[in-house]
């Protein structure tokens, strides 16, 4: 059996479609709604299924230790939460990162 997650480990997140038109839907809403407001310009870019995000694992069930709660660290000021989430090598879930 391989690592068991724990919270607070940093994993590697894959975007699904649906994770990526969800993204980019709330940055454009986020676009849209700044107006003339100061600050920095929006968001990152658009997100698209295949990217792969570090992930910092914040909840692990104990039912299924390769199920997990992910806050995924986008290139950008925002973040994604990631539910229910397995271990694999498809998008929408999570790896490992390779040995250094």
């Amino acid at each position: 059996m391989g690592e068991v997650p724990d919270i607070g480990r940093i994993v590697q997140y894959t975007l699904s479609e649906a994770d990526a038109a969800e993204i980019n839907v709330r940055r454009m809403d986020d676009r849209a709604s700044r107006g003339e407001r100061p600050g920095p310009p929006g968001y990152g870019g658009g997100a698209e299924a295949g990217q792969v995000y570090p992930a910092i694992v914040v909840r692990v069930f104990a039912s299924s230790f390769n199920s997990v709660n992910l806050q995924v660290l986008l290139d950008g000021h925002d973040t994604y939460w990631a539910v229910s989430r397995a271990e694999g090598d498809q998008p929408g879930t999570w790896t490992w990162p390779p040995p250094i």
